[in-house]
């Protein structure tokens, strides 16, 4: 009689979770190993910049299974082990716990790490960074506290934290290198509303700039020098210059990677055995014709099961359209598609930007390939719907486009 198969996923993050609750959904009965550096079990990223930093949110609900759950499901979960080396010819993987677990289909879903600002004066008391459970802890406690922040980084982390300083009455500057917030994720257009809504709520935007030291006193932060030599006046400090994906031990193993772990529309590696979900993952989306790695929740929450579905068998391309939102004071808003700067010739409005209720579409050579609803709610499947059209051929007619009267399904 056959040995039953073993799955090992590495990350025990969100993709790794979900995944490992989609192949006992599909009746894999196979042992499963899931291992995360973090101690915390698996948890969801949005609250730590929203609902959770902000107090709103209770600790339990950012997990994503109860604490039960991995034992009850046959899951040997192991926090606070990383995984150390691949050994493919011997179809095993090396944890830093000194163990050695082969696996007959691995799953890499470790995601990434902020990337750092290297610059003299980063490890005193008070330069943050945002990214786990107990970053989002000192954050939450320091701002809290009030006094003076300045954020590094205008992109959608460094806004989501800044929006939550000033609720608690902080005094924030934000400095950037691109002369515009959020230019490399949405271009310099809309991203001029999320600029305005900050000044507007007392943020100070500095331009052109990025930090070149961070000076204290005691160990403790006092001040921000920016690279032309001005001093900002700091008792927190948020980097917020975006992540690297944590491809390192897939390199070593000789898989292909590149900006993230190269996968094909199955979540494949170069090694067929070897799957890869998640903000780690640089794949190929049928949809878009391209890869594209996305560092956004409803990626690791669609693609950990997308992963665990190949595993099994399955040849179900992924090819989903991108999806993100935030949350910043009164503004609410979901993204569809990646409108990044040179992936678009035009955009059309829908309703009223200066009331910050419209819809923006994004598009190509006449094809929507992105939107982004704000304070306009219910719409979202609609523009996915275009995307997905626009990837087809269709062109919709501006004019249609931009009627308020005209619903999404008929333009």
């Amino acid at each position: 009689m056959a040995a039953e198969p073993s799955y090992v996923i590495v990350g025990a993050s969100l993709a790794g979770a979900k995944a490992v609750e989609t192949l006992r959904e599909e009746g894999f009965g196979g042992s499963i190993l899931l291992a995360g550096a973090e101690p915390e079990r698996p948890y969801e990223r949005p609250p730590l910049s929203k609902g959770y930093l902000l107090g709103r949110d209770d600790r339990e609900s950012i997990f994503v299974h109860d604490a039960g759950w991995y034992a009850a499901h046959d899951v040997d979960l192991r926090l606070g082990v990383r995984a150390v080396r691949i050994d493919r010819p011997g179809r095993a993987v090396e944890l830093s716990d000194g163990s050695r677990i082969g696996y007959d289909k691995l799953l890499l879903s470790n995601g990434a790490s902020p990337r750092s600002l290297d610059v003299p004066g980063d490890g005193l008391d008070g330069v943050l960074y945002l990214r786990t459970v107990q970053d989002s802890e000192r954050l939450s406690a320091a701002i809290r506290a009030g006094g003076t922040v300045v954020v590094a980084g205008a992109g959608w982390i460094g806004l989501e934290t800044a929006a939550a300083a000033r609720e608690f009455g902080c005094e924030v500057t934000v400095i950037e290198p691109e002369f515009g917030a959020l230019i490399r994720s949405i271009g310099p257009e809309v991203g001029r509303v999320f600029t305005d809504l900050h000044r507007e709520h007392g943020v100070t935007f500095r331009f052109g700039e990025s930090a070149r030291e961070f000076r204290g006193a005691g160990g403790r932060l006092r001040a921000v020098v920016t690279a032309d030599g001005t001093e900002l006046p700091a008792d927190i400090a948020v980097i917020g210059i975006g992540v690297v994906p944590n491809s390192v031990l897939a390199e070593e193993a000789g898989l292909e990677v590149g900006n993230g772990i190269l996968t094909d529309a199955m979540l494949r590696t170069s090694d067929p055995d070897i799957y890869a979900a998640g903000d780690v993952a640089n794949a190929f989306n049928p949809l878009l014709r391209r890869r594209a790695r996305v560092e956004h929740w409803a990626n690791a929450l669609a693609g950990g099961p997308a992963a665990a579905r190949s595993m099994l068998g399955g040849d179900a391309p992924y090819d989903p359209v991108p999806y993100f939102y935030s949350d910043q004071y009164d503004l609410g808003m979901e993204t569809a598609g990646l409108p990044e700067p040179g992936r678009y010739d035009e955009i059309v409005y829908r309703g009223n930007v200066d009331a910050r209720e419209f819809i923006a579409f994004w598009l190509d050579r006449g094809a929507v390939v992105a939107g982004m609803n704000v304070n306009v709610w219910d719409v979202n499947d609609d523009i996915q719907a275009l995307i997905r059209a626009g990837a087809a051929g269709a062109r919709p007619d501006p004019v249609r486009l931009a009627d308020p009267d005209v619903p999404l399904t008929e333009v």
